[in-house]
């Protein structure tokens, strides 16, 4: 199993003062990040596509190429690339350069965002959320498998033949599909062999096992094997030194961060009671220290029938950076081994 990181570069403040870090040194920060998790051995790191003010993601590749001149090993990717709102082309060609730079460590993860700020944005509509990204995954698959295009539409321009270029260093850039909660979504992404990132940012992650059921039959069906369909979880953690100062230094960022979001969806705030249950032992939050995280990590790999990769959401709007570089090192020094010797 692998074990990675994603990021959906927020802007941090104070929590005393609630001055905002400059956008500058946050993303120096967040590449420095990316570089730790590397010399830690982690195996993944992924950024976010956001556009609002509160994130700084709104161009994850170039974020990922500046980490890639300062990393060898890990995994880069994005979490998740917002393909609905997006040119096909234009992302295939931006993770293609990343590959290059990278040596060949380029992977996306695409999907039709949780924001829809995006479609408005790129003159699209919301009500064509679904079959945009229907659309535009069949074009970036065709582009994935063909220099020269040949492909036709309804919300895109057509290609007669034309070359996208550069091709990148693997052979396929991998690309899997981010899924909410949706049915639907799964069996799409089994029918097309595509591995699956499942976001699971409350409830019981065992609960998910029918709908990664549904995948993996929908894999069956369409004749890949079980080992091309790989399943990985998105999910928000962080490692302290113990349980209780983990705890400590992540809720109130979070605590802000989904009031802040909560007031937009009509979710009441966050209490530190909620969170409690949601890192305990069967809820959705890999937040503790690193043997209860590692034991976490096994139980739902057991639960989900076999996970192929485990990320960590760290976002947190108020955590310290020398905290979070700290975490990062205990997840690679700790927590990865731990669950490596297990399966091993």
């Amino acid at each position: 199993m692998q074990i990675g990181i994603d990021s959906f570069a927020a802007v941090i403040s104070d929590p005393e003062t609630g001055q905002a870090m400059s956008p500058s040194e946050r993303l120096r920060n967040l590449v420095e990040e990316i570089e730790v998790a590397d010399q830690v051995g982690l195996d993944s790191f992924g950024i976010g596509e956001h556009h609002r003010a509160e994130y700084l993601d709104s161009a994850p590749v170039v974020i990922l190429a500046a980490a890639a001149s300062r990393t060898k090993q890990i995994r880069l990717t994005s979490a998740v690339t917002v393909l609905s709102a997006d040119d096909p082309v234009r992302v295939f060609q931006n993770f293609a350069t990343l590959d290059l730079i990278s040596g060949g460590r380029a992977e996306m993860v695409v999907g039709r965002g949780s924001f829809g700020e995006a479609y408005p944005l790129f003159g699209l509509s919301f009500e064509d959320y679904d079959t945009l990204f229907t659309e535009k995954l069949d074009l970036l698959l065709e582009i994935r498998e063909n220099t020269h295009v040949t492909w036709s539409g309804k919300h895109r321009a057509a290609l007669t033949g034309q070359g996208v270029y550069p091709r990148p260093v693997q052979e396929k850039i991998p690309i899997w599909i981010g899924v909410g909660g949706t049915p639907a979504s799964f069996a799409r992404a089994g029918a097309l062999g595509l591995p699956l990132m499942v976001a699971i940012i409350g409830g019981e992650p065992h609960r998910f096992k029918p709908m990664i059921d549904v995948y993996r039959e929908a894999g069956a069906r369409a004749g890949f094997a079980a080992e091309d369909l790989k399943v990985g979880l998105h999910q928000f953690g962080y490692a302290g030194e113990t349980s209780q100062i983990a705890s400590d230094e992540f809720f109130p960022g979070h605590h802000r961060m989904f009031t802040h979001i909560g007031k937009e969806r009509g979710w009441p705030p966050t209490t530190r009671a909620q969170f409690e249950a949601t890192r305990g032992p069967t809820g959705a939050y890999l937040i503790g220290d690193p043997e209860e995280i590692a034991e976490k990590i096994l139980r739902e790999h057991e639960a989900l029938g076999g996970l192929a990769r485990i990320t960590f959401q760290m976002t947190n709007v108020a955590l310290p950076h020398k905290k979070m570089l700290r975490s990062i090192e205990l997840l690679g020094t700790k927590v990865a081994p731990m669950v490596r010797k297990a399966l091993a």
